[in-house]
């Protein structure tokens, strides 16, 4: 019978994989490195005191638990749920008045459940779990580890990810509407997409909440005047996501990009809250006319996949455009377009309306009933 790893053992292991650590040149394999000597160790430097880190600077000072936390433990240094709770449950509702106590509550139970189901994801599936260590679980707040993950995602040999981290942490910190519309953000594309496993897997891996985190801060930047820099990260963010949304574009919060791949969004549209959009969706002009001359799409309207919108035209409050529609018109709220080019299911004089809210029913095909000219 296999002896447990000791604490020796695992300290031993910890020094062999450390001294990869001094042979990294590229500053993302170092902390690569870094963080899997942490999570060997068990370790969180987020969990201890600036005085307590300025005595122990070389992360193997560290003073190792005799045992391994798990889903069911909850140290104090460790933010851990119960693997029950890392069902898709919302978060206790309480009475107050303050809407900004009750943001700070959403916040903090969502990153809760983020780092609960990055720990178990580390712990069934060890590959990743460097991964999910210097991306999530080393962080103390959701700004940070987004912050982080963006910069990495974004970088590049003369924009570096350091530079990046730090001017997403500015904007995520100092501006509350972000952070708020990240958290809506996740929890548009947790209820609304089937094929999204958890508020972590939504985090590190859909590439249209990353774009559309990224798209608010050049927008940030563009109110401050800095379009050099905005313009540079909106290049780096078509690049990297194939999503392509111009700065000055204004984004309301619970957004679903689905997919994402091919969204094109032009300089004066204006996308309201709890919208869903699908992949290759162009929100565009009609040409070289100047100023306002793109699409304000309403509040709770879904936008099927390989749609346009052209022009400066209003699509209503919880309107639904079919998939491959062109829309050159305003849309009533509460209709649904479709076709090439877009008609008003129902007619024009009296078009059929619908009682729900399709951004966030995700409900593609209802109007197929009332349209008698589907026919196969």
């Amino acid at each position: 019978m296999t002896n447990r790893p000791t604490l020796q053992s695992k300290r031993d292991v910890a020094l062999a994989y450390y001294g990869l650590v001094n042979k990294c040149t590229h500053p993302r394999n170092r902390m690569q490195s870094l963080s899997t000597v942490y999570y060997i160790l068990d370790f969180n430097p987020y969990s201890r005191s600036l005085s307590y880190h300025r005595h122990h600077r070389h992360p193997l000072d560290f003073p190792l638990r005799k045992t391994k936390p798990t889903l069911h433990s909850s140290p104090q240094d460790h933010v851990i749920m119960p693997a029950s709770e890392l069902h898709h449950t919302p978060p206790p509702t309480t009475a107050t008045n303050h809407s900004s106590s009750a943001a700070a509550e959403d916040d903090s139970w969502i990153w809760a459940h983020i780092k609960a189901e990055a720990r178990r994801d580390a712990e069934s599936e060890p590959a990743l779990a460097s991964y999910l260590y210097s991306t999530i679980l080393s962080h103390s707040s959701l700004e940070r580890s987004l912050s982080f993950h963006l910069g990495n995602k974004l970088c590049s040999s003369t924009l570096l990810s350091t530079l990046l981290y730090d001017l997403f942490l500015d904007a995520f910190t100092s501006d509350p509407s972000l952070r708020s519309a990240a958290v809506a953000d996740l929890r548009a594309a947790r209820e609304r997409d089937p094929a999204c496993l958890s508020y972590s897997h939504c985090l590190l891996n859909y590439k249209g909440f990353l774009a559309c985190q990224a798209q608010r801060v050049a927008h940030r930047l563009w109110q401050q005047s800095r379009q050099p820099l905005a313009l540079a990260l909106h290049s780096r963010i078509a690049d990297v996501f194939a999503v392509d949304i111009h700065p000055a574009a204004r984004i309301g919060k619970g957004v679903l990009f689905d997919h994402a791949t091919g969204v094109v969004v032009g300089e004066t549209a204006v996308i309201g809250n709890n919208v869903s959009i699908l992949h290759h969706v162009t929100l565009g002009g009609t040409g070289k006319v100047g100023r306002d001359r793109h699409p304000k799409i309403g509040d709770g309207v879904l936008i099927g996949a390989g749609a346009t919108v052209l022009g400066n035209v209003k699509i209503g409050e919880g309107a639904k455009i079919g998939a491959g529609s062109v829309v050159l018109i305003d849309v009533p709220p509460r209709t649904t377009a479709v076709g090439n080019p877009a008609r008003l299911v129902g007619g024009k004089e009296k078009p059929s309306k619908h009682e729900d809210v399709p951004g966030e029913s995700m409900d593609h095909t209802s109007f197929i009933s009332e349209w008698s000219d589907y026919i196969i």
